[in-house]
């Protein structure tokens, strides 16, 4: 399926993809989940987050943190505060920083809890995105905060898209291991 243009296309994929990623990580024995990341001089270099993240954990936190940053964003707005969606001293041109920081706070955080952590902000965002009607989801500016894109870009991002992102990387990571012995 492509980009999601509907509230009911948004949940479905999002879910969908949550899924496929809670099942890759189900079907990982315990040392896969455990082992750092080695994915070898192809991948060094090319994007951030190859050398970014560091073990299943670190991913996952990710994917957590970005969730935080949008329910903050979205409910800061409901409330009638200006915020931006990236917290100070970040912009779009230094979030690299922010993710480094997101994973520098979480280094005591457990395996176990960092997918508790993710579960139950995933949830949180499909009840939050499940409260908008289609055209509050999907309309370009439809909220002044959203600027010139629609709230359902931010959501697609955060969920079905990241979701992918992170199926994708484990994959990688799991197929390293694999072929390795």
């Amino acid at each position: 399926m492509g980009r999601p243009t509907t509230k009911a296309e948004l949940l479905e994929v999002s879910d969908t993809r949550y899924r496929t990623l809670q099942d890759l990580i189900d079907s990982m024995s315990l040392e896969e989940r455990s082992v750092e990341f080695d994915f070898g001089p192809d991948l060094a270099g090319r994007e951030a987050h190859w050398t970014r993240d560091q073990n299943l954990r670190d991913v996952l936190i990710h994917l957590h943190e970005w969730h935080q940053l949008l329910l903050t964003w979205v409910v800061a707005h409901q409330d009638g505060k200006q915020q931006p969606f990236l917290p100070a001293p970040y912009n779009w041109r230094t979030y690299g920083a922010m993710n480094q920081d997101f994973l520098r706070r979480h280094q005591g955080t457990s395996l176990e809890d960092a997918l508790n952590m993710l579960e139950r902000s995933h949830r949180r965002l499909m009840n939050m995105i499940d409260s908008f009607t289609d055209q509050e989801l999907f309309e370009k500016q439809y909220f002044p905060w959203t600027g010139t894109t629609s709230l359902g870009s931010y959501c697609v991002s955060a969920t079905s898209s990241h979701y992918e992102w992170a199926t994708k990387k484990i994959r990688v990571h799991i197929k390293a291991l694999r072929s390795s012995t």
